[in-house]
């Protein structure tokens, strides 16, 4: 999957959209240093999303915006 293009929005979200499904953009939300998936407006044109798209996103966006190491070193990622 690859990150196409994002845009800032209010409220500390970012509005994404990604090559695996175009028809869909992704709302990213900021908790604490981080980005996660707040909403996905899933098209029906797209394939269903699964969990380990919704982790690939969250990976993408952080690195895009410089933070992929402290992502994925984060304490509660290494707690699960």
């Amino acid at each position: 999957m690859k990150l196409e293009r994002y845009s800032y929005m209010k409220r500390n979200r970012i509005k994404a959209f990604f090559d695996h499904f175009p028809d869909s953009p992704v709302i990213f939300s900021k908790i604490g240093s981080y980005y996660f998936v707040y909403v996905i407006q899933w098209s029906e044109y797209d394939p269903i999303v699964l969990r380990r798209d919704l982790e690939e996103m969250e990976w993408l966006i952080n690195k895009e915006l410089g933070f992929s190491e402290e992502y994925i070193n984060r304490r509660s990622h290494r707690n699960n």
